[in-house]
């Protein structure tokens, strides 16, 4: 290569390149992220912008918050509620690889996950500045600029989604936002104040530190907070708090969070290195002399900016009342969780949090600019009120609409239209259809894919459990919380229970029949029966339990052992799908006390939490049924349902089955290219993607290793060891035309029966025996 140089010059241009897509991604948060990967994978030539240097915004490695969503540190009573798709792909890889909650291993799983894509160009570290429009309504392309290669961009394209946190894209092309609090008469919702305010939500930096095993000195900057006691909370700050725990170390909500962004990061700064200083310096830590600051954050995690106006703006009522809408593609279910605008500087709590009584469902018209035609919102810019945004803006939530905003997009694009058109109802129908094979939770719906051979043929199982006892270990729970037994029950009577206990003194138990009001709910707010058993001292004494009761739907009941210290309630190591003990207990981070007591007049709900426990933890209780539940027949796997909601919508061989497998059988043989296998990978585990660290690396109710046969001939079509995620689509090498596949399952190595969701098999549409 020659040597370059050039003469003087009045001046230059940067260098320049000129893109073309189908779809462009403005922000590459993890909303954006797994909108652009559902639009490459559904075909679309996508571009991703990304300011950052990379991917993840307050989940990568430059603010290091843990990724959460619905499930909420299992905190709320929102069982088996975390999101699906791309999203739980991406927890379920981070769980494998880094149990530890290293956060720049979450960078390379999100960098993974984009670069595998052919169909998605990133482009890093590049800002999108402006925008041109093809008529007032219809944006054609965006400028951009890389400050790490000194080059502009244009990027062409018929559909854009703005994922940029505060709305660049909406912002330039005059999409209308409003920044603020609602007032309560705009929406009708309780909990708003009277009046419209301006206050926000603030930003928060982290910092880590490390044990180096020798004494550490620290000088803190000129610039750090000198005055400790300026902090109402000061008293709460521990030498063992680390990242995301210091949440509450937030300010700038009074600001403009937009604008004013370098002058709160520099707060923060200074709150940051101010609290580093006491921890160190001030000798009430005696336990931090071996500490080192190991990382600070260099940008702040935002919270709040602008929110979008689409043609519906989802409310409290939306959230609290579950409300149903014909257009749903997403779900929510963290709390109404709303924090003061002076953030650490405020005398009032650092957040407050009221929860529904299960999930809420998302409408796609929230999705899109309500005056922009070829612009959808993804993330925390979508279109919500204040108190609503409280839940829809973290970031599991964010990643799961995102993917549907992904979809729709790609459709869009494909098909020349708009994102308003998508609302035609045979749209809408298909989009959710879609959206449900591809993984997606959409509370209330089914799937029904009309593509899905598996609806023509028979399917037979090797066994089928029918639970008739989790058997007892030596192990108890001493009922210092009242515990109870989720167990899905059919329409009709109920059977009867038995549980065992050691009872210390002479003693009442009581025993409660409870369910939810909601079927597809998991808070036990409905008292149907009540029960006080007098009980002598002893040990193992077998409890009978029997309620005259006949349940009307399939749904789950609670059978609880109301709280006694005298009593200790004997445990079962057994753990199957879709059973589970919980406690009315709660858990600090997400609650104020053991039942949620909102203010009068305030729209919110009064309820108790009941909680399960993590694993190690979490064991059930020790019970028998008689007769046994049939809840785990192989007619779940085509129900439509890829999680426990109302039932546990599993296919469970028996605990004593070997080989566990199932057989498709077809009238006629029929052409497979493809299998797709709904595992059980516990959608109750939140999957924390920082700081906490896991027992496991994989989910413990997890298939990983199963093969597909061609049931006519025994020929080995496809076998997969080592699984560990939800979803495995598997294409054949060949495609085979038969009249029958088998599916063998390997239980999971732990006693845990092989379980499995759906299997859906695509292929021709027409009986092989006609194709030409």
């Amino acid at each position: 290569m020659n040597m370059i140089k050039e003469n003087p010059a009045k001046s230059r241009t940067l260098a320049h390149l000129q893109l073309t897509s189908e779809v462009v991604v403005v922000g590459g948060g993890l909303a954006g992220t797994c909108a652009a990967i559902t639009a490459a994978r559904s075909g679309a030539k996508v571009v991703l912008i990304q300011d950052r240097p990379v991917l993840g915004g307050n989940a990568s490695s430059e603010v290091r918050l843990w990724v959460l969503g619905a499930t909420a540190h299992m905190g709320n009573n929102n069982r088996w509620a975390r999101e699906g798709g791309v999203v739980d792909e991406i927890l379920i890889e981070n769980l494998y690889r880094n149990p530890e909650g290293n956060p720049l291993m979450m960078d390379t799983i999100l960098l993974e996950k984009v670069a595998e894509e052919k169909n998605l160009t990133l482009l890093l570290n590049t800002a999108v500045y402006e925008a041109e429009k093809s008529d007032p309504d219809t944006i054609s392309a965006v400028r951009a600029f890389c400050s790490q290669n000194a080059t502009t961009y244009t990027v062409n394209a018929p559909v854009f989604i703005d994922a940029s946190g505060d709305g660049i894209l909406g912002f330039l092309v005059g999409a209308a936002f409003r920044i603020g609090v609602e007032s309560r008469a705009e929406f009708g919702e309780l909990f708003a104040p009277e009046e419209s305010t301006r206050e926000l939500l603030g930003h928060s930096i982290y910092f880590y530190s490390k044990d180096v095993g020798r004494p550490v000195r620290y000088v803190a900057p000129s610039f750090a907070l000198k005055d400790i006691t300026k902090i109402p909370r000061w008293r709460d700050l521990r030498v063992s708090d680390s990242g995301c725990r210091l949440w509450w170390l937030e300010w700038g909500g009074s600001l403009d969070t937009v604008h004013e962004s370098e002058t709160i990061k520099w707060e923060l700064w200074r709150v940051a290195y101010g609290v580093w200083d006491y921890i160190k310096n001030s000798g009430q830590f005696p336990d931090s002399a071996n500490l080192t600051l190991e990382w600070i954050g260099t940008i702040p995690g935002k919270r709040e900016s602008r929110r979008f106006e689409g043609d519906y703006m989802i409310r409290q009522q939306d959230l609290i009342e579950q409300r149903v809408h014909p257009d749903a593609v997403s779900f929510g279910g963290w709390a109404i969780d709303l924090h003061p605008s002076d953030g650490v500087y405020s005398r009032k709590p650092g957040c407050e949090q009221w929860h529904a009584k299960g999930v809420f469902q998302i409408p796609y018209r929230t999705m899109y600019s309500q005056n922009v035609r070829n612009l959808f919102l993804a993330g925390r810019i979508i279109s919500a009120t204040h108190i609503a945004f409280g839940a829809t803006r973290v970031m599991g939530t964010c990643a799961h609409s995102g993917q549907a905003v992904g979809l729709a997009a790609a459709r869009c694009a494909k098909e020349g239209l708009v994102p308003r058109d998508l609302l035609e109802p045979a749209r809408m129908r298909k989009l959710q259809t879609d959206l449900i094979t591809f993984g997606q939770y959409i509370p209330g719906m089914a799937l029904r894919d009309p593509d899905d051979l598996v609806s023509m043929a028979v399917i037979t199982t090797s066994t089928e459990l029918r639970l008739s006892e989790l058997p007892a270990t030596g192990e108890s729970a001493r009922l210092d919380f009242s515990a109870a037994m989720m167990l899905p029950v059919r329409p009709g009577p109920l059977p009867a229970m038995e549980f065992l206990l050691d009872v210390e003194s002479e003693t009442d138990l009581v025993v409660e029949l409870r369910i939810s009001s909601k079927a597809s709910n998991h808070s036990p707010d409905v008292t149907l029966a009540s029960h006080k058993i007098h009980l002598q001292p002893g040990k193992g004494i077998p409890l009978p339990v029997r309620f005259d009761v006949t349940i009307r739907e399939p749904r789950y009941v609670f059978v609880c052992l109301m709280r006694n210290p005298a009593i200790s309630a004997r445990l079962s190591d057994q753990r199957l799908t879709g059973i589970l003990s919980i406690f009315q207990k709660y858990n600090p981070a997400m609650a104020k006390g053991p039942s949620q007591e909102p203010p009068e007049g305030s729209g919110l709900e009064r309820f108790e939490f009941w909680l399960p426990q993590r694993r190690p933890g979490g064991k059930n209780l020790a019970i028998r049924i008689n007769p046994p539940l049939h809840v785990f027949s192989a007619a779940n796997l085509t129900n439509g349902h890829q999680r426990p909601i109302a039932q546990p919508n599993a296919w469970v061989a028996e605990l004593k089955d070997p080989s566990p497998h199932l057989r498709l059988t077809w009238p006629e043989p029929r052409k497979i290219s493809r299998v797709v296998l709904y595992f059980d990978n516990d959608f109750d585990h939140p999957m924390e993607t920082v700081l906490m660290t896991h027992p496991e690396t994989a989910t413990c109710f997890c298939v990983c290793d199963f093969s597909i046969l061609d049931g006519r001939s025994g020929a080995l079509l496809a076998e997969v060891s080592g699984n560990h995620q939800t979803v495995r689509s598997i294409t054949l090498t060949k495609p085979v035309v038969t009249d029958s596949l088998e599916i063998r399952l390997t239980p999971p190595e732990n006693g845990i029966p092989a379980a499995l969701f759906e299997v859906r098999c695509y292929g021709s549409q027409t009986p092989a025996s006609r194709l030409a």
